[in-house]
């Protein structure tokens, strides 16, 4: 994707400044003096979302992010923004959002974040076992990836996961798996 151009990628940096400091309706200000051919730029769409995120405007974030799925398909983030909307939309679901997770996890099979985030939407209905598996997908995956003991600790903390918290290995202070 091309980057923005100027002035747009002035205003988007005054956005992200914006939000760095904790100042949403700055940050929207300057997302909006982009361009109408840029604001569906992924990049924009990005930090829109996650000015969406802080307000809890799920509806608008769930239409970012299938606009960011939509747009540019091969960004793994628009996937896993547009479920975790679904999930806290009024009417929202864990079922929906697991139904729009669940493609990306053959279109992207080294990333963490789907399997794990599947595993989470899992246990929370109540199916351990397709939980379990899904983690087993979300460790494997962190494992190449040299970060197995960070989304271990994690899960270890996730709410959404404590049903299987007497399962999840753990690991010392060397970063080594035991067995939990």
């Amino acid at each position: 994707m091309q980057p923005l151009p100027t002035p747009d990628s002035f205003y988007f940096d005054a956005a992200t400044g914006w939000l760095l400091l904790d100042n949403p309706r700055e940050a929207f200000l300057e997302l909006d003096r982009i361009q109408a051919p840029y604001q569906n730029h992924p990049d924009v769409l990005e930090l829109r979302w996650t000015l969406q995120a802080t307000q809890a405007d799920w509806t608008a974030c769930l239409k970012t992010g299938q606009t960011l799925v939509d747009t540019a398909p091969d960004r793994v983030s628009g996937w896993i923004h547009r479920a975790f909307a679904l999930r806290r939309i009024p009417g929202g679901s864990l079922v929906s959002a697991m139904g729009a997770l669940l493609p990306a996890a053959d279109r992207f099979p080294g990333e963490t974040i789907i399997p794990y985030n599947l595993a989470c939407y899992a246990c929370q209905l109540g199916d351990l076992a397709a939980a379990r598996a899904w983690l087993k997908r979300a460790w494997h995956a962190s494992a190449r990836a040299g970060e197995q003991s960070r989304w271990i600790a994690a899960a270890l903390r996730d709410p959404d996961l404590e049903a299987l918290w007497p399962e999840i290995p753990r690991t010392d202070s060397s970063g080594d798996t035991n067995p939990g």
